[in-house]
């Protein structure tokens, strides 16, 4: 048995987990802890200017190494609220990141005291699990659990609160158990006869499409998913902010679909006979949870790790609570002297053509002149970024028109907040992703708005040389909600103007490397430039403020007509 403090007990279970990097914000509540991590040089402490964007960051770094991701909050009461933004996003990517908060002495619990909040119950809602340790000696014991559970089938994070006087106290522990000893290990598959009837369905549709998503993009396993799409002849869609989850070059690849999707992949799904969705909920960004986005008339084949999520929105024909890559492979095994239907040929023949005039048009209608607009942006991005580039998104109009602009080579190279519409998580997002990823270009798209709710983290990127780089596209306004205040509200616009900096220049000032684009003609050689300059680097991007989109024209339509 080895004697510690809560402090030192909490870091020995870090390390028993590998962790190497925690994202923290240094506070009073926890520096027990601090002082226990300034022994354990293998455990890089990364100091961030904001608890949320370094929720941000420990949430890109589990996403791109599929290992958990750790956010510490020095600071009770405050410290620990400034988390709940980025931890609602994590749940909501099902992200595992493990977050820990100093919390409240025990003995002045209930007496109004100094930032004193109830952070058990604040957490609840956004985490997979929530634990106030009540001991030093269950120090360990609940960080174990903490870790287990966020990795476990679908993984999400999940908030540990020590109080000070836990952290100070010290108890005798016993040697710690492998994390293999108590991870799940299991890789669910599909029962026989499920399996028998979904490669039925398939083999007789006459309009097959595979929907995929996160649950092959984070496993890795595009490999499978292909294997039998190949085997098929079945073109492939993927779901909103998972267009990496097959290669942008295969010959199947749809792109995304849906409502933020491109018009081939939205339409197979919206005409198909057959849909195997492999990964994927099939919700809010994908169809509106509404039948003008799927074939009403569809046999739906679901396979999900997630089992509440299995035929929630849709009714389906057949569910499978299993692994997606898994189930792919049990289902290609049972076609593998399949004839293809005629039908099923000319379907995809029809996609085939689609497809590549999709792509020509898409560079062909890009505007390459003054003023800039989003989509001679993209092209450009397009024509530069390398193939092993990862980018993260924002939120917002110009970052939910880049989602199915930009080509994804490798999985996982698309990192976004879709499915909380986060504005400021970009950047943040992409320190973590190139940390865990240091040998990737990093690239972050952001609005002006973004950044500048953002960029104090300069500063940790150039104390940690962090070496990414962000593009502002810069229009001088929130711009989705502008869109709306000039489609529905008659141009009453309030409140959606901004006055920025030059962020170039901003840059500087931290230390990092900074670009200004006024000319599309000039954005190429920036971006080059910033990938190639050794430091982190900000390319401040003039995009036409007047290039604005409504994107939930739905959530408006009971003002069609009123904008006059």
């Amino acid at each position: 048995m080895s004697r510690m403090t809560g402090g030192q007990a909490a870091v020995a279970a870090l390390r028993n987990e590998t962790v190497s990097h925690v994202f923290g914000l240094i506070g009073s509540a926890t520096m027990e802890m601090f002082d226990a991590l300034y022994d354990s040089r293998d455990i890089r402490m990364i100091g961030v200017r904001d608890e949320r964007t370094g929720t941000h960051m420990a949430d890109g770094y589990a996403r791109a190494s599929g290992r958990p991701g750790v956010i510490l909050a020095g600071q009770n009461g405050p410290g620990a609220t400034n988390l709940v933004t980025g931890l609602a996003q994590a749940k909501a990517a099902y992200s595992p990141v493990v977050s820990i908060a100093g919390a409240l002495a025990t003995g002045h619990i209930y007496r109004d005291a100094f930032q004193e909040v109830d952070q058990q119950s604040l957490f609840m809602p956004i985490t997979k699990k929530t634990w106030s340790v009540p001991s030093t000696d269950r120090v360990q014991e609940i960080m174990r659990e903490a870790f287990r559970t966020a990795m476990s089938p679908r993984r999400g994070p999940v908030h540990v609160n020590l109080a000070r006087d836990v952290l100070a106290g010290q108890a005798d522990f016993d040697p710690q158990p492998e994390p293999g000893s108590y991870r799940v290990q299991m890789v669910p598959a599909a029962p026989a006869e499920a399996a028998d009837k979904a490669a039925a369905l398939l083999l007789n549709a006459e309009r097959p499409v595979i929907v995929t998503g996160g649950g092959v993009k984070y496993n890795g396993r595009s490999d499978a998913v292909l294997a039998l799409a190949e085997r098929l002849n079945c073109p492939v869609a993927t779901s909103p902010g998972h267009g990496d989850a097959i290669p942008f070059g295969h010959p199947l690849n749809a792109g995304q679909m849906g409502p933020r999707g491109n018009p081939v992949a939205s339409r197979l799904v919206k005409e198909a006979d057959v849909i195997l969705a492999l990964g994927t909920r099939l919700g809010f960004n994908s169809t509106f949870y509404s039948y003008d986005n799927i074939n009403r008339d569809a046999a739906i084949i679901h396979v999900e790790m997630e089992p509440t999520a299995i035929g929630r929105y849709f009714p389906i024909a057949q569910g499978i609570w299993g692994d997606a890559a898994t189930v792919a492979e049990q289902i290609a095994d049972r076609l593998e002297n399949a004839e293809r239907k005629a039908a099923a040929e000319a379907w995809l023949a029809r996609f085939k053509e689609e497809r590549a005039a999709h792509l020509a048009r898409r560079d062909a209608d890009a505007v390459m002149g003054e003023p800039m607009q989003p989509s001679g942006v993209f092209k450009t991005l397009r024509d530069v970024l390398p193939k092993d580039a990862a980018v993260t998104m924002d939120a917002g109009t110009l970052c939910l028109q880049a989602t199915d602009a930009l080509n994804y080579w490798e999985s996982p190279s698309l990192f976004t907040p879709l499915d909380f519409g986060l504005v400021g998580f970009s950047f943040a997002c992409g320190l973590g992703v190139k940390l865990a990823r240091p040998d990737r270009p990093v690239v972050s798209l952001m609005g002006d708005g973004g950044f500048g709710m953002t960029l104090t983290e300069l500063s940790t990127a150039v104390q940690h040389d962090i070496r990414t780089v962000t593009v502002v596209m810069n229009n001088g306004c929130w711009g989705a909600e502008k869109a709306y205040q000039r489609d529905f509200f008659g141009e009453r616009y309030i409140g959606a103007d901004i006055h920025n900096p030059p962020f170039d220049k901003v840059a500087e000032l931290y230390g990092a490397a900074g670009f200004r684009v006024e000319r599309l003609d000039e954005l190429g050689d920036a971006v080059k430039a910033a990938l190639a300059c050794g430091k982190p680097a900000v390319v401040d991007v003039q995009v036409d403020p007047s290039a604005l989109y409504s994107f939930r024209r739905d959530s408006f339509a009971h003002r069609a007509g009123k904008a006059s």
